[in-house]
C-alpha cells in the first residue's frame, strides 16, 4: 500500500492554505447552524468533533443522519476532517474515558471504528485521534502495549474503509509530541495511513524546536493541522495574538511544505461567541497568511476569496487531554 498523496495542484504560498474552523468551538450551535456560520465567514471546511449534538456516533438512524450532514456539507461547500475528542461522549461521569490505555478499551475502540466510518460516508480528508492520559493504577509499558494495540486496531478499520488516520500528540498524554508520535508509528510498523495531526499550539507548548520546524520535522506525514496561539509550558487554547506565536512564518511553513489540507481553528473554550471569535480568526489568519498586509496591499490573485477556496477545493479535492 502507497501512502496518501497530497492533492494535486499549484504550488502553494501561506495566501492560499484553507483555512477551517473546528465545531467544538460551537458547542452550543445546533450542528446545521455551525456549519452555516463557518461558511458564511469565508472557512472552506470543518474540523467536526463527534459528539453529542454534533452527529452523535452512538444515537438512533446514524447513517441517515450522516447523510444528512454530508447534504448539507456539499450544499455549503464545505471539506471536513473527523475530530474525536468529544469529552463526556462515551463516559458522563469521566471526561474523555474510557481511551486506549484503560482496562477495558472496548467503547473507545468502538467509538473510533464508527469514526472512521462517518469518515468515510462524508469524504473526509483524516480521522484525527489521540493516546489519553495514562490511569495511575496503569504501568507504563502496560499502557504503551494497550495503545499499540488499540492503534492497529484502528488502522485496520481506516485501511479498510480507505481513510486516512491523523494522530495528534497531546501534551499531558502518553503520546505528548512529535518524539512520541515517531516512536507509535515506528511500533506499529509505520502504516501508510498513520498520519500525523499537527496542533501549531502544542508546538509552542511543550515541543523542542521553534513552531516552524515542528510543521518541517513531520511535513511528509502531515494530514490535518489545527491551529490555534498558546503560550510555552501552557497548555491552553488561546485567541489568536494573545499568545506567543508568530504565525506568519508558520503559515509559511505549512506552505513550503506543501501542506493542502485544512488548517482548523481549534478554539474549544470560546463556544460562548463562537460567531465572534471565528470571525476574527480568520481575519487574523488571512491578514498573518500575506505578512501582515492588507488585501488591498496584496498583488491581485494573490489572497483568494472564500469562494475561489472553494472552487480550488472542488478542482483538487483533499486527501488531550483537552483543556476546558
Amino acid at each position: 500500500m502507497t501512502a496518501p498523496q497530497p492533492r494535486p495542484g499549484p504550488p502553494a504560498d501561506a495566501s492560499t492554505l484553507r483555512l477551517g474552523y473546528g465545531t467544538n468551538g460551537f458547542a452550543n450551535h445546533r450542528l446545521d447552524d455551525a456549519l452555516a456560520v463557518i461558511a458564511d465567514l469565508g472557512y472552506v471546511g470543518v474540523a467536526l468533533t463527534l459528539d453529542h449534538d454534533h452527529l452523535d456516533p452512538f444515537a438512533p438512524g446514524l447513517t441517515r443522519r450522516t447523510a444528512a450532514v454530508s447534504r448539507r456539507l456539499s450544499a455549503l461547500g464545505l471539506a471536513v476532517v473527523i475530530e474525536t475528542g468529544a469529552r463526556y461522549l462515551l463516559d458522563p461521569w469521566h471526561k474523555h474515558a474510557p481511551t486506549l490505555l484503560h482496562d477495558d478499551p472496548t467503547r473507545r475502540i468502538e467509538f473510533l471504528r464508527r469514526a472512521v466510518r462517518i469518515g468515510a460516508d462524508l469524504g473526509a480528508e483524516a480521522v484525527s485521534f489521540w493516546a489519553g492520559v495514562r490511569p495511575d493504577p496503569v504501568p507504563a509499558q502496560t499502557a504503551w502495549d494497550r495503545l499499540v494495540s488499540g492503534c492497529a486496531a484502528v488502522v485496520d478499520a481506516a485501511d479498510a474503509a480507505d481513510v486516512t488516520l491523523g494522530f495528534e500528540p497531546e501534551p499531558g498524554m502518553l503520546v505528548e509530541d512529535i518524539a512520541g508520535w515517531r516512536r507509535l508509528r515506528a511500533a506499529l510498523g509505520a502504516p501508510a495511513r498513520f498520519g500525523i495531526t499537527l496542533d501549531i499550539g502544542h508546538c509552542r507548548c511543550l515541543e523542542p524546536w521553534p513552531v516552524p520546524q515542528c510543521v518541517a520535522e513531520v511535513a511528509g506525514h502531515l494530514v490535518n493541522v489545527q491551529i490555534d496561539d498558546m503560550r510555552r509550558g501552557v497548555h491552553e487554547h488561546l485567541e489568536f495574538g494573545t499568545g506567543e506565536i508568530d504565525f506568519p512564518p508558520v503559515l509559511a511553513a505549512l506552505a513550503q511544505a506543501g501542506y493542502r489540507g485544512l488548517v482548523a481553528v481549534e478554539l474549544p473554550r470560546d463556544s460562548h461567541a463562537a460567531p465572534a471569535v471565528a470571525a476574527r480568526s480568520i481575519e487574523f489568519l488571512r491578514a498573518a497568511a500575506t505578512g501582515g498586509r492588507t488585501e488591498d496591499e496584496v498583488p491581485a490573485g494573490t489572497l483568494r476569496s472564500a469562494s475561489a477556496d472553494a472552487a480550488a477545493m472542488v478542482a483538487y479535492p483533499g486527501s488531550g487531554r483537552r483543556m476546558g
